[in-house]
């Protein structure tokens, strides 16, 4: 699992974003800075930048654009396999079933993100007599646009190649219906429905049988051996750190996470964990003090939860002892912090 404050995204995936943004009126260097990059950054697909250099670059063109939308049309415009190993793995693949399962496989390469297990991010379900596909990527809320551009890839690239097969019948998202809710059914073209229990895609099961144009298993073999050399370097990267917050981030919200409990969960030993964090400089209680700073600011700084819904989300019962903290942390009231940021205070909850 990936702790989406630790987690990082390819270079390729990065570039894509920022190519689009360009080519729809953001200022290139404006851009760059809003995320805190250089040109240079991009420049190797393979290269890993953080997942929050993205995230504030995707929220930065949404507004240099004047498109909250563009997740959608972005996820929409270019081709999987033009902006990742990933894609051009899967486009190896004979069949979209095979693709799907090489897409589990290789999808960290593309974007780390938190799951609930170990189990493959993208997990086909029957539901209601229908089979869904379903995005298991945990806290979705913090990052909506990775939803929204991710469910359009998935639908336009497959009616882009496939115009006459059956894909999508329906989309769920998690989030609320946001001010540009029209635009989802014209990108997609299906119903959505907003506010689900799940980010999900109703899809027809032949989708999985489609073969899928010219497979080259040579090509294949070369691609998935640098991916899996990709991957390697990727695992030891990780650090213990990296994991006790992806375990603690699902429930953050409970209050107090007990550290008995989560080295438990990392199958170690309470004294193991307590060295092994010393090791690399941190303390358990620094950690999850550290961890609830930087996940309220995201909550925040998303204008999609009010002050109380972030002291809830971020583990604090009372309101006022999460203004304390955040005091605190940042020298500012969450509300003072919020209009400093330049976020509306009449947004989605507050």
């Amino acid at each position: 699992m990936a702790d989406m404050n630790r987690a990082t995204v390819s270079a390729g995936y990065v570039g894509n974003l920022f190519q689009f943004a360009t080519a729809n009126g953001a200022d290139a260097a404006g851009l760059l800075a809003a995320a805190g990059l250089s040109a240079e950054a991009l420049d190797d697909p393979d290269a890993r930048v953080p997942m929050a250099r993205y995230r504030a670059m995707m929220r930065a063109a949404q507004q240099r654009c004047d498109m909250p939308w563009l997740p959608l049309e972005l996820g929409a415009s270019r081709d999987f396999r033009d902006i990742s190993i990933v894609g051009l793995i899967c486009y190896a693949a004979p069949t979209m079933g095979e693709a799907l399962n090489e897409l589990n496989r290789y999808v960290r390469l593309a974007a780390e993100v938190s799951l609930p297990g170990r189990g493959p991010r993208f997990q086909l379900v029957t539901h209601d007599s229908g089979l869904w596909m379903v995005d298991t990527r945990q806290d979705p809320g913090s990052f909506p646009e990775m939803t929204e551009s991710t469910w359009s890839r998935f639908i336009c690239e497959t009616a882009r190649h496939f115009p006459e097969a059956t894909f999508a019948r329906a989309a769920h998202f998690t989030h609320p219906r946001p001010a540009y809710g029209d635009h989802f059914e014209r990108v997609l073209k299906v119903p959505v429905t907003f506010d689900s229990h799940w980010n999900a895609l109703r899809i027809d099961p032949s989708w999985l049988t489609i073969e899928l144009h010219q497979p080259n298993r040579y090509v294949f073999g070369v691609l998935t051996r640098h991916a899996d050399s990709l991957l390697d370097a990727l695992r030891s990267g990780e650090t213990v750190r990296g994991r006790v917050e992806a375990a603690v981030l699902p429930i953050l919200h409970r209050g107090e996470p007990d550290m008995t409990s989560i080295a438990s969960a990392l199958g170690l030993t309470r004294p193991t964990l307590y060295r092994r964090l010393r090791a690399e400089g941190a303390g358990f209680d620094e950690l999850i003090d550290q961890l609830r700073r930087r996940m309220a600011m995201e909550y925040l700084s998303g204008g999609r939860a009010s002050v109380n819904e972030t002291a809830y989300l971020v583990g604090f019962s009372e309101p006022s002892a999460f203004s304390r903290a955040f005091k605190r942390w940042t020298g500012l009231s969450p509300g003072a912090w919020k209009a400093r940021q330049g976020i509306r205070t009449d947004a989605v909850g507050g």
